[in-house]
């Protein structure tokens, strides 16, 4: 398919912002009590999404990356809400948010 300057510049034009949330493993990903910090990080992360916080939620299956998600609040919100975090708080998970667009409407395949 190929697509237009007019196709690119009519959807540049709905972009709307959105934070990016990416999540690396953290050095105290093995420590002790690490499943019961990250099963709470799993709820929390899950809260949020049902909430409309989050509203793309991607694990990633990795050494080093431990997610992904794209957040409907600005981004210094989002780094406040994400210090919270459970395997955060425990040096579990570092986070880095970003400012970003994104195309409303726009959804993984089903």
């Amino acid at each position: 398919m190929t697509v237009t300057d007019e196709q690119i510049q009519a959807l540049a034009a709905t972009a709307k912002p959105f934070s990016l949330a990416l999540l690396h493993w953290g050095p105290e990903r093995t420590m002790d009590g690490a499943d019961a910090i990250e099963l709470e990080h799993q709820r929390r992360m899950v809260s949020l999404r049902a909430d409309g916080v989050i509203a793309i939620l991607c694990p990633v299956l990795s050494d080093d990356v431990a997610g992904v998600a794209i957040m409907t609040v600005p981004a210094e919100e989002a780094a406040e809400i994400m210090a919270g975090d459970p395997c955060v708080r425990a040096g579990m998970i570092r986070v880095e948010v970003r400012p970003c667009l994104g195309f409303p409407g726009d959804a993984l395949p089903v």
